[in-house]
């Protein structure tokens, strides 16, 4: 086996390992779901896909894949490259088409960044179509990277703690959105497209805007990491053990009642260990 096989071999495991972990731990997937995966064409949405696949064959209960993807009718989109890629895998599939482009760029002035309103058109409309054809679960490609970039954004732009959770129900209660790439970093994800071959579209709407904030947040993460290796992975797992009582929000934990406690025995100096 040649050392690229190999590393691709390992490169396979870990991001199968890591989305099983994921799933599991916050019981993404149950028994009889119906798992919507959105897919854009980019190399986080295949790469679900494929994992997903994958943990399909293997997993002790039994779901169904079916793939969507949203043509929101950008010039020059190949409408072809996706159904033939779906097709020769045997997904099953639907291409819903919204012409959201037309919106953004009618609502978003020259210069302006378009990727709020063009995420919310089409979480909008995808929240919709997963309720009409049943679907018990949305699988988005957001990993690891995506989230801790989207916690430093809250932060730094938005004055609020928060992230993108691997597990979420939408606010009318008629969608549960799963990430199950939460624990995959988005260089394993790029090496693996790569090595894939994944047949990549490019958003020609957003993605020549260099200066977007989510850009800068990304050079100083990896600036960050370059500097101290693990310290993205210290991060996130700083995500999953919070403290409201070590933080200010008054609505999470009672800072106003706090005294002392007279029920506690009174502590003495011990005068022979000094």
């Amino acid at each position: 086996m040649s050392r690229l096989s190999v590393n691709q071999n390992k490169l396979q495991k870990r991001l199968r390992r890591q989305t099983a972990e994921a799933v599991t731990d916050y019981n993404m997937i149950e028994d009889g779901d119906k798992i919507m995966v959105c897919l854009s064409g980019g190399k986080d949405s295949y790469t679900l896909l494929d994992v997903l696949l994958h943990l399909q064959k293997v997993a002790p209960i039994k779901f169904e894949l079916v793939a969507v993807n949203m043509d929101q009718k950008q010039p020059g989109f190949p409408e072809e490259v996706l159904p033939a890629y779906l097709s020769k895998l045997g997904v099953p599939y639907y291409i819903l088409e919204r012409d959201t482009y037309s919106i953004v760029k009618e609502k978003v002035p020259e210069g302006k960044t378009t990727c709020s309103l063009c995420s919310r058109l089409r979480r909008g409309n995808l929240y919709t179509y997963a309720d009409e054809i049943g679907a018990t679960k949305m699988a988005l490609g957001h990993h690891r990277d995506d989230i801790i970039e989207t916690f430093f954004l809250n932060m730094f732009y938005g004055g609020n703690l928060k992230a993108m959770p691997p597990k979420l129900r939408s606010d009318d209660g008629r969608n549960v959105v799963i990430r199950p790439l939460a624990y995959c970093n988005e260089k394993d994800i790029t090496a693996y497209s790569e090595l894939q071959g994944f047949p990549i579209i490019p958003c020609n709407l957003c993605g020549s805007q260099e200066n977007l904030q989510r850009q800068v947040v990304k050079e100083m993460l990896q600036g960050w990491e370059r500097a101290t290796p693990g310290r993205l992975d210290s991060v996130f797992r700083s995500l999953q053990h919070v403290q409201p009582s070590q933080l200010a929000d008054t609505k999470l934990f009672d800072f106003a009642s706090l005294s002392i406690d007279e029920t506690v025995a009174p502590r003495f100096l011990n005068v022979m260990n000094l």
